[in-house]
């Protein structure tokens, strides 16, 4: 199976930095810890993580799912505090080793893109942003950034 997210099984730590406001113009960010583990699911084609932010008193959970005719996964978030969001954002990883994820949703009544990406993948690291774009995805706002280091 290509394209799957196999390196991001195991446990990891994160720096988390959001933008305070989103599509505002807005540069000031705010940090917090991670602590995700990820399982794998169905041979491969599929993938779980749930993330506890302690600074916060929240967390969240993924579920990604692989659709081979397709090839390209589904990602869905829940968070505790908010539940589901939904449509899922889908892609694929590319042959630079990229994986962009896209979905058209409605924010604060604006209709946007948003896109995951995942980047920088190693054995013990890898990069997670999130971006919306009001303008079609001509431009981006990047406003979630994680770093992430593998705990085991």
């Amino acid at each position: 199976m290509n394209n799957n997210f196999d390196w991001f099984v195991g446990s990891w730590t994160s720096q988390q930095r959001r933008l305070r406001e989103v599509l505002v113009g807005c540069d000031d960010w705010y940090e917090f810890t991670g602590m995700s583990t990820c399982w794998s699911a169905l041979g491969g084609a599929g993938h779980i993580d749930e993330v506890t932010f302690p600074e916060l008193g929240t967390g969240g959970v993924t579920l990604r799912l692989y659709d081979k005719e397709r090839d390209e996964w589904a990602l869905y978030w829940a968070t505790s505090k908010s539940g589901l969001s939904l449509p899922p954002v889908v892609g694929r990883f590319g042959d630079d080793g990229r994986g962009i994820f896209l979905a058209d949703e409605s924010y604060q009544g604006k209709q946007i893109k948003v896109r995951y990406m995942w980047l920088d993948i190693t054995a013990s690291s890898a990069r997670w942003e999130q971006a919306f774009s009001t303008d079609g995805g001509i431009t981006w706002e990047t406003n979630w950034i994680a770093e992430f280091t593998r705990a085991s």
